[in-house]
């Protein structure tokens, strides 16, 4: 196999579709496909291990209430509880943001769902999308009570979203993008480039693929590209 040649010893699927779901229609006969980043141990070296994203004020007090609230509400949540309520008096914790919350279990993706733009206050963003990575992220099955301890939850707290117009305003490790073609759309988060070692056109191509469009579709005139940044930070950090 060439990628093994190339040193390549491990596979992840990043998403999955079906002929169903590209044309818009149902019935007959279905092709499954897959984005699949096929990659070295350790690819990126040291530069996948380099902080990501911008800061954007948020103290480590801030950033250690959101890891909480993550956490209370993926134990809650996985025994058939509600999400809990909780009294945040922090400033930055009431701003409305988009936030992702992303769930590794042994270092493998286990969940990873947000709110792309700020529509709730952050804190009740990372409570819902904690909820929604553990229970609903159509990659997975979810989340069960007995795993909850080997997780570990990271948080990215979203900027508000640019047009990119030149490709080459794109910078790895900064920016995350968005990819956008009549009402199909990928967004992949500015670490994972980070973690896979990818350039500039490597990143566009997997976002491409996220959003079950061709890999090549980020040139097409009618393709939206768009980008934003990141506070990136997990419980491994704090």
């Amino acid at each position: 196999m060439a990628a093994r040649e190339l040193g390549a010893d491990k596979v992840k699927i990043l998403t999955h579709t079906n002929s169903n779901d590209v044309v818009g229609e149902r019935g007959g006969y279905v092709v499954g496909y897959s984005a699949i980043a096929v990659y070295r141990s350790g690819a990126g070296g040291e530069e996948g291990k380099k902080r990501v994203g911008v800061e954007l004020g948020l103290s480590e007090e801030d950033k250690r209430t959101l890891l909480t609230i993550a956490r209370r509400t993926v134990e809650r949540v996985t025994r058939g509880e509600p999400p809990p309520e909780f009294q945040v008096k922090s400033g930055k914790l009431l701003e409305r943001r988009g936030a992702f919350v992303t769930l590794k279990k042994h270092g493998e993706l286990r969940g990873c769902i947000g709110y792309i733009e700020g529509i709730k206050p952050l804190w009740e963003a990372v409570r819902d999308m904690a909820r929604a990575a553990a229970l609903e992220d159509p990659r997975f099955p979810p989340v069960r009570p007995e795993e909850v301890p080997e997780l570990e939850i990271e948080i990215s707290v979203l900027t508000p979203l640019w047009r990119v117009k030149d490709i080459k305003d794109i910078v790895i490790g900064r920016d995350g993008l968005i990819i956008r073609k009549g009402w199909r759309q990928g967004l992949l988060l500015p670490q994972v480039a980070t973690e896979y070692g990818w350039d500039v056109k490597t990143f566009l191509e997997h976002t491409c693929l996220k959003a079950g469009l061709p890999r090549d579709a980020w040139k097409d005139p009618e393709a939206e590209i768009w980008a934003f940044s990141a506070e990136v930070f997990s419980e491994g950090e704090l």
